[in-house]
């Protein structure tokens, strides 16, 4: 059941997720009467403030959200690896639903195959860029214990202005996004190059940021010890001798 809820919820979350990206896309294409900058703002903080309703509504049961970071939290023993597929069909599931549910809400076919070209070396780095913060971004803001709720959905909204591909950063919003031929849609000939970029970003963020909070983690552990009374570190050595002499006796009364 616990399953069965957390996929629910990474189905859910993600179908959200991509229902506001290609809705509001949808929209400020019809009202920005051609000038592509408005409508990639108008996405970029509905995405951002969508998804800090997501992650406030979800966390509490499962919001990846994101095939990288379910790849991410397994290679760092922190999700168990027989889940990673379900949660992936589940978000890959999830972010068609809610390209679906935008098409139709915007009077357009269910389904169709977007003829959106992205690809180039620049598209590719901007993926790359894209993925590795927001790697880095989950995993900084979760040991700093700030609010990764906030940070994460601000970084995504300041990405999908910066990056020369808008940030997608996400597989399963990458395959989603081939069933729409509307500004936010990707034609389906480039959508490999992407997700290679998006798992390269993710790998790379992975090992540096792993490194790096780990190497900020031991520095705080060591000055938590160093800054110890130090009557209670005398203290401390006195219990672990008591301990110890305890041991010895009771290994001697045993023999």
């Amino acid at each position: 059941m616990k399953l069965a809820r957390a996929l629910v919820a990474e189905t859910l979350g993600t179908a959200f997720l991509l229902a506001t990206v290609v809705g509001s896309g949808a929209l400020a294409d019809k009202l920005d009467l051609g000038n592509l900058a408005v409508t990639v703002l108008c996405v970029a903080f509905a995405t951002g403030a969508v998804l800090i309703a997501l992650i406030a509504a979800f966390s509490s049961i499962s919001a990846h959200f994101n095939p990288i970071v379910t790849l991410v939290c397994a290679s760092r023993g922190e999700f168990n690896w027989k889940l990673v597929a379900p949660y992936i069909v589940a978000q890959v599931a999830g972010a068609v639903l809610g390209v679906v549910a935008a098409n139709l809400m915007f009077d357009l076919p269910a389904i169709t195959i977007s003829t959106t070209a992205r690809t180039g070396m620049g598209q590719w780095i901007g993926e790359f860029i894209a993925t590795f913060g927001l790697i880095g971004i989950i995993l900084g803001s979760a040991r700093s214990n700030s609010n990764t709720g906030i940070a994460v959905p601000a970084y995504v909204a300041g990405a999908i202005y910066f990056t020369s591909s808008t940030c997608f950063a996400n597989p399963a919003v990458t395959i989603a996004r081939m069933f729409t031929n509307t500004l936010t849609g990707i034609v389906p000939a480039d959508v490999p190059s992407f997700i290679l970029a998006q798992l390269a970003g993710g790998l790379c963020a992975a090992l540096v940021f792993g490194w790096l909070f780990a190497a900020e983690a031991k520095n705080i552990e060591e000055n938590r010890v160093s800054d110890l009374d130090p009557e209670v570190e005398a203290e401390l050595e006195v219990e672990v001798e008591v301990i110890a002499k305890l041991e010895r006796e009771l290994a001697a009364a045993t023999k």
